[in-house]
């Protein structure tokens, strides 16, 4: 297990506990209250860290290296279900962008997401979850082939941003984000889509444009990292606390601004901390989604999206 620096007062706690445990085994001592009172105050703790989380700690985990990816939910929620489907039949096979047919139950879903590696080769592999073109035109392909045959789509969305390098833009980066997001609002058939970790800039909206928008509880979405909004205004990353907090960018922040339309809650300590909890309330908002959306027509489901983005930003005194 992995400690970010503001739950090493629970790391010192834990590993007190497995002292003391070590200790009532290895010796005739009793250690049972002290290992109990040391319990509970592990609990109070995590309670009282994870409670009190400031914008940039929300950031740090949603980027915590133990915390599932896309490929953990879908392969999760649909077990043997899944057919992963490649490329985008132009350029080549994002690795960085991963979608597929799935069933939750009984019931087909097209998924969508970024992915991102667990160590250096993977993550070399998966261009650190930021997706080149041909992984936008690919996530395009799925959805309009899910249309087709009247399947509905949800997108996870977890991305430091869509890649920058000059061999995205030769390709038409900005062209292919825009392409989707125009496609998105007006495709035919429901859209879910669920923040699971990073939402960054175009690089999420590629894949963000849907008729109900989750975010996990201890995740963010925003026009730019706190980081690259640090080194822009202040000409330094020193500055990415301060940032964090301005840009609003945590899962109250957006539901505030009715950016979002519901805020999915993790377990105590992030959705790393107990991942079959976290991919089980994933699953469940789903489907209870789903069976609010299916009884709209695809006429409708069209108009309430564009309303929905259309209304967004508008201010009236």
């Amino acid at each position: 297990m992995e400690y970010l620096e503001f739950e090493l007062p629970i790391k010192e706690l834990e590993d007190q506990l497995q002292k003391c445990m070590v200790i009532g085994e290895e010796s005739e001592v009793d250690v049972t209250e002290t290992c109990s009172q040391i319990e509970k105050k592990l609990a109070q703790t995590r309670k009282d860290i994870y409670k009190n989380l400031t914008a940039w700690q929300k950031v740090q985990l949603s980027r915590h290296p133990n915390r599932p990816y896309t490929m953990d939910y879908i392969n999760a929620i649909c077990g043997d279900t899944f057919l992963e489907l490649h490329g985008d039949r132009n350029v080549s096979d994002d690795k960085a962008m991963v979608g597929g047919l799935g069933k939750i139950g009984d019931q087909s879903y097209m998924f969508v997401g970024q992915q991102k590696g667990y160590n250096t080769k993977t993550r070399q592999y998966r261009n650190f979850g930021m997706a080149n073109p041909e992984g936008y035109r690919k996530a395009l392909r799925l959805m309009k082939s899910a249309e087709k045959f009247k399947i509905p789509v949800v997108c996870f969305v977890d991305t430091p941003g869509a890649y920058p390098g000059i061999e995205a833009e030769e390709r038409g980066q900005g062209e292919a984000i825009a392409r989707n997001i125009l496609e998105m609002t007006r495709l035919k058939v429901p859209i879910i889509v669920i923040i699971i970790g990073e939402g960054a800039s175009g690089g999420a909206l590629g894949i963000g444009v849907g008729d109900k928008v989750l975010m996990l509880e201890n995740t963010w979405y925003s026009v730019i990292s706190p980081e690259s909004c640090s080194s822009i205004l202040w000409r330094s990353w020193e500055y990415k606390e301060q940032a964090a907090e301005a840009l609003k960018l945590t899962a109250t922040d957006m539901k505030k601004q009715k950016l979002v339309d519901e805020i999915v809650k993790e377990p105590l300590g992030g959705a790393h901390s107990n991942r079959t909890k976290t991919f089980e309330t994933v699953a469940n908002k789903i489907s209870s989604h789903f069976e609010e959306l299916k009884k709209l027509s695809p006429k409708e489901l069209v108009k309430t999206r564009m309303e929905k983005y259309a209304d967004m930003g508008v201010y009236s005194e």
